[in-house]
């Protein structure tokens, strides 16, 4: 059951990665990952698996880890609905501090591939929303970085306002873009 990997908003590196779901009565299946399709497309290798579980306007992110230990993420929403946003924090990029975003659901097959060099960061949209992440290297506190998920000057269009946004005081103190020296 191969994947396809679709490049995505403009953004060099992001990819929609979508893989086949076979239903009947009983429910569905389909696989989840294939280290074998990864390779194929060039993909680094994934060493982790995470999973978080928000409530509804929780916002979490943006977030990103420096070099050397910085990651990429294969995102996807397990339950629930999410709305997925990314920027570019690659200073030599094109497309420098742009952003992109996407919702993804718990229906079929489909997830997001965020590389290194972006800042990461999704809002639930449902009640309860559990997202897996397979990333590229391990959590390390002493690398973790990121950027305030409703600065202006991103464009994002997240579907909560500042008022009805659950959102940590850590994320909420975080630097602007503007204001941000990006290790990318």
């Amino acid at each position: 059951m191969p994947f396809t990997f679709t490049p995505y908003g403009g953004l060099e590196g992001l990819l929609l990665v979508e893989g086949k779901s076979f239903s009947d009565e009983r429910g569905f299946f389909m696989e989840s990952f294939r280290a074998d399709d990864w390779a194929k497309a060039g993909l680094p290798p994934l060493l982790q698996d995470n999973l978080s579980r928000s409530r509804k306007n929780s916002v979490r992110g943006l977030h990103f880890q420096v070099p050397p230990k910085a990651i990429g993420k294969l995102v996807r929403c397990t339950r629930g609905r999410v709305f997925d946003a990314v920027v570019d924090l690659r200073r030599k990029s094109p497309t420098y501090g742009k952003s992109a975003a996407i919702e993804l659901d718990d229906a079929g097959n489909r997830m997001f591939w965020v590389p290194a060099g972006f800042a990461h960061g999704f809002c639930a949209l449902s009640e309860s929303a559990d997202m897996a992440y397979k990333v590229t290297d391990y959590w390390s506190k002493e690398v973790d970085g990121g950027i305030r998920w409703n600065d202006p000057a991103l464009g994002i269009k997240w579907p909560v306002s500042a008022a009805e946004a659950i959102v940590t005081a850590k994320d909420q103190a975080l630097p602007l873009l503007s204001d941000a020296d990006s290790p990318f």
